[in-house]
């Protein structure tokens, strides 16, 4: 008696698609995080989680481009606020 689904050659592939899914929905969150705080950490590395995430073709590639586009806001960001400020870094 079998109690399991056969294994067969797609699921060999799905842990692949499931990291790629998490790296997306974590780029996602790590993007918006990074708005508020540490956006000089936090912005690169949601650039590279939603760019390694789309290069392993994902299913969640809105959530990796939103990720994508919240890392470059949050570069965009502190560039900003380091250019009214006059400083190296910022603080509110």
């Amino acid at each position: 008696m079998q109690l399991t689904a056969p294994a067969s050659g797609r699921t060999e592939n799905r842990p692949h698609t499931r990291d790629a899914d998490g790296m997306a929905v974590a780029s996602f969150i790590l993007g918006l995080l990074g708005l508020l705080v540490l956006n000089i950490v936090l912005g690169p590395v949601a650039i590279v989680l939603a760019a390694v995430a789309l290069w392993r073709g994902t299913s969640r590639r809105g959530r990796a481009f939103l990720g994508l586009a919240l890392g470059v806001a949050d570069l965009a960001v502190l560039g900003l606020a380091m250019d009214l400020s006059h400083t190296v870094s910022w603080s509110l």
